[in-house]
């Protein structure tokens, strides 16, 4: 890709009209990222706010990360299909340092990334960083919701304490 393919602004389209954005305007939305035929759903719904995981039409199994193939019936009939976002951390690191990203300050103290094991299917798992919290927040089998913020223009999925039990 040419830089100046890298550097073309793309803007973010409204919810009527994620269905229909181009794939080529897929990977202009999300520098950084792999998008390819098998997870371009996966990110699409980001544009809607939605988190979508594979889940397969044959033996209901939900994966992540998304692939073309069902890792337990070997199925290909597989499809994006919505989470509900809830689960309780499964794993916990802080960060004190790391590369550059936006909306990260190492700085003020560690950054949290964390591991949320979604209620939709024990072993359904998810990576991404807590919001709202407090440092008694921060621990193994804490339920967490769903909730996005924006990083470098677009949704970006994130999670906080839950305000309910999971």
């Amino acid at each position: 890709m040419s830089t100046s393919a890298q550097a073309r602004e793309v803007p973010v389209p409204t919810d009527a009209d994620v269905p229909n954005v181009p794939d080529g305007e897929m990977i202009a939305l999300f520098p950084g990222h792999e998008i390819d035929h098998d997870n371009k759903h996966f990110y699409r719904g980001w544009l809607s706010r939605q988190l979508l995981m594979n889940r397969c039409a044959e033996c209901g199994r939900w994966h992540h990360p998304p692939q073309p193939l069902c890792p337990e019936c070997w199925s290909f009939h597989v499809e994006p299909a919505e989470v509900s976002g809830r689960g309780s951390i499964h794993l916990l690191i802080r960060l004190h340092q790391g590369p550059p990203a936006a909306g990260v300050d190492y700085a003020a103290g560690p950054y949290p990334v964390i591991v949320v094991e979604l209620q939709e299917q024990a072993g359904l798992r998810f990576t991404s960083t807590i919001v709202n919290y407090t440092l008694n927040d921060l621990k193994i089998g804490a339920p967490v919701e769903l909730t996005w913020i924006d990083r470098s223009g677009v949704p970006f999925p994130v999670f906080r304490p839950a305000s309910s039990p999971v």
